[in-house]
């Protein structure tokens, strides 16, 4: 399987709020987004509708007198001197988590024949999938009659 690839359906709305606490900028807000992608069983298309939460936490310049651990370095980003937080990432970073693992087009799709390759979401093939002889050529056909314990 490889990745899963989608488009967006219309423009990404957000919104955001940045609170400066002093030593650093706060950033909370949520995006929304429609996006299509391809059913991971019938490969017709498949809509999603996602809402994330966006967070972001950017210290502001050098601050030499704060104690750091390896875990401290991944939670906030250093504000550059051009003192410009790109929200891209953030934005991008908020709708993924909300992608699912497996695009379906519906809970109930049935997916594609095995045997012939029709969409069963259309009706029955008709062909019979388990009359079917394993393909000599299949590296796995030696498989077909082991019993699993």
């Amino acid at each position: 399987m490889g990745r899963d690839v989608y488009a967006l359906d219309a423009p990404v709305t957000w919104q955001a709020d940045i609170t400066n606490t002093g030593e650093a900028f706060l950033v909370m807000g949520s995006a929304e987004a429609t996006v299509v992608g391809e059913c991971g069983r019938c490969l017709e298309p498949a809509q999603y509708a996602l809402q994330g939460e966006i967070e972001g936490y950017y210290l502001v310049g050098d601050q030499p007198d704060m104690p750091l651990d390896e875990d401290d370095e991944q939670d906030f980003d250093v504000l550059g001197e051009d003192h410009v937080i790109d929200f891209e990432p953030l934005i991008v970073g908020a709708l993924a988590l909300e992608l699912p693992l497996v695009p379906l087009c519906t809970p109930e799709c049935k997916g594609l024949c095995p045997a012939c390759g029709a969409n069963l979401n259309q009706g029955d093939c008709g062909c019979s999938a388990e009359d079917d002889k394993p393909d000599a050529a299949n590296p796995f056909a030696v498989l077909k009659d082991f019993k699993f314990e």
